[in-house]
């Protein structure tokens, strides 16, 4: 059953980036929410790629440069979503 959980997380993955790209937040925000919601209940982690590319407050899938700030400093990547939250991940 974790193995279908795990596959229906990538996809949702990939259509929030797809979403996203396109312009369609709503939609976005809705596959990570749906993707966050299904690795709680199957007790699985969400992808490196979901975790780092959306926010944990207003669950937006980050783009660089269009609704995210990407930053390094002091051996740290800082991303700052638009709506104020800041994730920080080492890079050493």
């Amino acid at each position: 059953m974790s193995s279908l959980a795990a596959d229906r997380i990538d996809r949702l993955c990939t259509l929030a980036r797809r979403a996203a790209r396109e312009g369609d937040d709503e939609h976005a925000r809705s596959y990570v929410r749906r993707a966050r919601r299904i690795a709680e209940r199957h007790r699985l982690d969400l992808p490196t790629r979901l975790k780092r590319f959306s926010c944990d407050d207003c669950d937006r899938y980050l783009i660089p440069g269009r609704n995210a700030r990407v930053r390094t400093r002091d051996g740290h990547v800082i991303v700052a979503c638009d709506c104020g939250s800041h994730a920080r991940y080492p890079y050493r």
